[in-house]
């Protein structure tokens, strides 16, 4: 990827430029994918940890349970207090301030001496850790319109890998060197690259120069006054619903009498979508020459035939796990594809406030997700699998329907209004 933008004075830059110290060329865009993958998976790898934990502290697994908890419910929090300043503070200064206090978190989780420091230290690295939803906007400025949904795409796949490789080698981690090895080796992760991205990436304007608290009433209004984003908002919340839906039923189906495999055969089944990492990319691609609602389109009609393939996991068997790998790979590429699509109709609505859109779309995605787990939750006891299949299903046939409707109103002629248009 060639740099993006024209070369200005050495300093600050505005939107879609950098400043003479670098650019948006392929060695900063992957520095930023590894950057979201450290970042994300500081979310994950504590789920893989958990047992560790519990004996290392000689707590009951409920107990170690609630690390992850914390940790996930301070990315929540993050994502709402922290994520709006990407329009208010330079890019660089926010990246880094932020992996840096990731990184003495981790190292005090990593350090507790029980369970009560250790929450706290886990909540504090889960809000600090959302250098993703950071960097996107920052990117998005960085790069030309026409190549938004490429590095999209590639950023996503960056946190898909730290995604999967957090869970894949927390837990031996954990198992080999102790339950501290891996708060341990992330915090020093995130501490290295907060030395190099405070060298390597560009300086930023930021668009923005309105109070904190302005800043975080923005996200709702922004809903309210953007059409589009609503879109993204429920295509989002539905998808990312039937995608926690079917890996919060996944489990318990996988450790019922049906199969009796356990929590491994989960990991197993996870790593299969590690081919989605190649798949975003290439949306983002499409998004980039065909449009977000191409790739919206597939992506959902994706998720609906994917909720009928994994409905083959009733059979049991061969039959039934082969039903269950196909259906969760198909539902992991449309749900990822269409975030793609999904970010590059966002970054196109307010260069100026960015970080404020990603913010109520990344608030209003974790809702869905959180809503499609509570209920899939709720399902599997008395409707079983093809409960939750069904569940699944009909969320992405809701997404589904309303991006049909949106198609109609658009084509309604001139005589609409821009935001029924939109709408």
């Amino acid at each position: 990827m060639s740099a993006a933008g024209a070369a200005v004075s050495e300093g600050a830059v505005s939107e879609g430029a950098v400043s003479g110290r670098g650019g948006a060329g392929r060695g900063v865009i992957g520095l930023l994918a590894v950057t979201c993958g450290v970042a994300v998976g500081n979310v994950y790898f504590p789920q893989a940890a958990a047992p560790a934990v519990a004996a290392g502290l000689r707590v009951g697994a409920g107990t170690a349970a609630e690390a992850v908890s914390a940790a996930q419910l301070g990315y929540a929090a993050g994502i709402f207090l922290l994520v709006p300043l990407g329009d208010r503070v330079p890019h660089r200064r926010l990246v880094v301030v932020l992996l840096a206090v990731t990184a003495a978190a981790l190292a005090a989780a990593g350090a507790a001496p029980g369970a009560g420091v250790l929450l706290a230290a886990s909540a504090a690295a889960g809000a600090a850790t959302v250098v993703a939803p950071v960097v996107g906007p920052m990117a998005a400025g960085l790069v030309p319109a026409s190549r938004r949904g490429l590095v999209s795409g590639v950023l996503l796949s960056g946190s898909l890998g730290g995604m999967l490789l957090s869970r894949a080698l927390g837990g031996p981690l954990a198992q080999w060197l102790g339950w501290r090895s891996p708060y341990l080796a992330a915090a020093a992760l995130a501490a290295v690259l907060a030395v190099v991205l405070a060298r390597a990436l560009p300086v930023t304007v930021p668009p923005s120069g309105q109070r904190y608290r302005r800043l975080l009433l923005q996200p709702p209004a922004l809903l309210w006054q953007e059409p589009d984003l609503r879109r993204s908002c429920f295509y989002q919340a539905a998808v990312f619903g039937a995608f926690s839906a079917v890996w919060t039923g996944v489990a318990l189906l996988l450790a019922g009498p049906r199969y009796g495999l356990g929590a491994p055969a989960v990991g197993a089944l996870a790593l299969v979508n590690a081919v989605t990492m190649a798949c975003t990319p290439v949306a983002g691609r499409v998004a980039d020459r065909r449009g977000a609602d191409a790739v919206n389109l597939w992506s959902m009609a994706g998720a609906v035939v994917a909720a009928g393939v994994l409905a083959v996991g009733c059979a049991g068997g061969t039959v039934g796990l082969c039903g269950l790998a196909a259906g969760s790979l198909l539902l992991d590429v449309a749900m990822q594809s269409g975030m793609v699509a999904n970010q590059v109709r966002n970054y196109g609505l307010r260069a100026e406030a960015r970080s404020r859109v990603n913010t109520a779309y990344m608030t209003c995605g974790y809702l869905g997700g959180a809503a499609g787990s509570w209920l899939a939750a709720r399902v599997y006891e008395p409707a079983g699998w093809a409960g939750v299949c069904a569940l699944a299903g009909a969320l992405a046939a809701a997404a589904l329907a309303r991006h049909a409707a949106a198609a109609r109103r658009r084509r309604g002629g001139p005589g609409r209004s821009a935001a029924a248009r939109g709408a």
